[in-house]
Order: C-alpha cells, then sequence, then structure tokens
C-alpha cells in the first residue's frame, strides 16, 4: 500500500488523522537499518552465487527515470540462502557490477566457487576481475530466450527439439557433438543463432562437469528470479518511487519477510556440499 492509502484506511477504520508524511517519518526509521546491513561483514566462502538486478521506476526533480536493483544471493556453507547485497544503479551495467563485486570483496568475501548470471556483456569478465578463481555458468535459459528471437515462429518447435538435445546431454562432449548437429541442420539459416552459442559455450558449458543436482542449481537464474517474484508481489503496486531509498526500504522489508523461510539448506545440501568440496578442494574445507 502506498501511503496515503494506510492514511486513508487509518482514518476509516478508526477515524483517526495520520498525514502521509507522518508515516513516512516513521518509515524512514528503518534507514539506519538498511544501511547498517548493507554494510555488514559476509563470509569469507559463499559456494554458489547467483547475481541479476530488477528494474524500477523512481522519481527524481520532477521526473520519473529507470532505477536497475542489483541483488546478489548466495549459498553458504552450510546450504543456507543469504541476500549479500542489494544496490541500486540508473542501469544495468558491467561497469557497476564490477563496483558491487569490489563492495563484496571489501565486506570479507575471499573467495565464490561458482557464480551464475544471465548473458550481459562483459559481466563474466567483471567477475573474473575481483574473482579470478569463480567459475561463471551463463544462464541457459536466458540463452534460449535470447536464441528464440531470432527463429522463425513456424522453425521454433523444431529447432528447440534439436537444441534441447545440446543442453540437455548427459557429457559436455555429447552436448558439443549435438552442437555440431545443430549447425549443421540450422547454421545457414539461423547463423547469428548458432555463432551465440559458440562464442558463449565456455560460460553456457560450466555445468556440465557437475552431478545432477548441482547441474539443476546452477544451469540457470531461477533461484534469484524465484526471489524477486517475490518482492515484486510486495512492489507491483507501486508504479514509481519517490526515491532511492523508499525503494531500498520497501525491498529490505520484503526481504526480512522473505528470509524467515530460509532456515532450512538447500534440498541434498550434504550431498551437494560433499561433491563440491571434491571438485573444489582446499577452497572448499568442511567443518567435520
Amino acid at each position: 500500500m502506498s501511503l496515503r492509502d494506510i492514511s486513508n484506511h487509518i482514518e476509516e477504520m478508526y477515524g483517526t488523522e495520520v498525514s502521509a508524511a507522518t508515516l513516512s517519518a516513521i518509515t524512514d526509521r528503518v534507514i539506519p537499518k538498511v544501511k547498517e546491513w548493507q554494510g555488514r561483514p559476509l563470509d569469507d566462502l559463499y559456494c554458489i552465487v547467483w547475481m541479476d538486478a530488477m528494474h524500477y521506476k523512481v522519481k527524481e526533480d520532477g521526473k520519473v527515470k529507470s532505477r536497475a536493483v542489483y541483488n546478489i544471493l548466495g549459498i553458504t556453507k552450510s546450504g543456507h540462502k543469504e541476500l549479500l547485497g542489494m544496490y541500486v544503479s540508473e542501469n544495468e551495467g558491467a561497469n557497476f557490477w564490477l563496483s558491487v563485486l569490489t563492495d563484496l570483496q571489501n565486506r570479507g568475501v575471499a573467495d565464490m566457487l561458482i557464480v551464475c548470471i544471465d548473458n550481459l556483456k562483459g559481466f563474466s569478465e567483471a567477475i573474473m576481475n575481483v574473482f579470478p578463481k569463480a567459475e561463471v555458468q551463463s544462464c541457459i535459459v536466458h540463452q534460449i530466450r535470447n536464441s528464440l528471437k531470432y527463429v522463425a515462429s513456424k522453425n521454433q518447435k523444431e529447432f528447440m527439439a534439436d537444441l534441447k538435445l545440446v543442453y540437455q546431454a548427459d557429457t559436455k562432449e555429447i552436448a558439443e557433438l549435438r552442437l555440431d548437429d545443430l549447425e549443421e541442420k540450422w547454421g545457414s539459416k539461423y547463423p547469428v543463432v548458432i555463432n551465440s552459442w559458440r562464442n558463449n559455450w565456455h560460460k553456457l558449458s560450466c555445468y556440465f562437469k557437475y552431478a545432477q543436482d548441482v547441474r539443476k542449481i546452477i544451469y540457470t537464474t531461477n533461484t534469484i528470479e524465484g526471489f524477486h517474484r517475490q518482492i515484486r508481489k510486495v512492489t507491483k503496486t507501486k508504479s514509481a518511487f519517490t526515491s532511492d531509498m523508499a525503494l531500498l526500504k520497501l525491498i529490505y522489508l520484503a526481504h526480512r519477510n522473505i528470509k524467515k523461510k530460509w532456515t532450512q539448506p538447500l534440498q541434498n545440501w550434504s550431498l551437494t556440499v560433499s561433491q563440491l568440496s571434491i571438485i573444489f578442494g582446499e577452497r572448499l574445507k568442511l567443518d567435520i
């Protein structure tokens, strides 16, 4: 609800007038908590990290402008979700992501094992600049969506059936054979799509080295997109926020409610973390 909606509701229910300005002053008491949360120390290691942005409108100097809210969702060694950070910028870009990653490093993050991202240009390079040992997995679902934009509707069903043989293959070697088949069949008709898979293959194929339980977690950014869907349930009534801080306040408070459900580790985490400890060795020391 907007502050004016709340003000009207209180007056209707209780016959008491509480102005929108007063309500704003009351909710402003959360600002120090937001700033403290944004600068809190973090763990030195996160096993899996998802990074993605949400987009909103904010009023500034009488004009409505776009804002990108950068969210970083991590999985601790114990398998629990944690929102590492939340940042606001005018738009989504690799340069700002670099500043976000540097802030995480300054707050104590020394290593990330697997980082899952969308296909934003320069994103993976920004990650490698700050966390050079991290393995970057680009979202397969984003790649598929982008690919279908350039495939004629009459060919999409058949093309997708052939493409599934690539990303659902049992091994990377078989996937690359199926990618060759895809190029042989569709390369002359859709060279832009095939070239995109070829050029991004090193980021798209990272998940093949892991067992199925790990693959399901990292091959897509669905985990953080699910978090975003929950946030949007709260923010959907706001066409534009009065300020960046008003936007942050609402998302922070929504996150506090959402994280109450993050009491249990990910399903089958004990098996997953054991596999990761074998793969990453000294970088992931288990407390046994």
